[in-house]
């Protein structure tokens, strides 16, 4: 319920300490915090790197399409 209520305040207090985006999840906050420095998935035909898998699949796309 306090998440969904959020919604309606407009309360973000997970804020990144990079460049001070701001959340209204932790979890989002984790993932954003991933664009800064981590990215473990790989392409594996180009070398460019993703910080999330679903990043990555949709990426290997453009590889397959003619």
């Amino acid at each position: 319920l306090v998440k969904h209520r959020r919604i309606h305040t407009g309360e973000r207090p997970y804020v990144c300490g990079q460049c001070g985006k701001s959340f209204t999840q932790s979890s989002n906050l984790i993932v954003h915090q991933r664009s800064h420095a981590e990215r473990p998935y790989e392409c594996e035909h180009c070398w460019r790197s993703f910080s999330q898998s679903s990043s990555l699949i949709v990426h290997q796309k453009c590889h397959t399409e003619v």
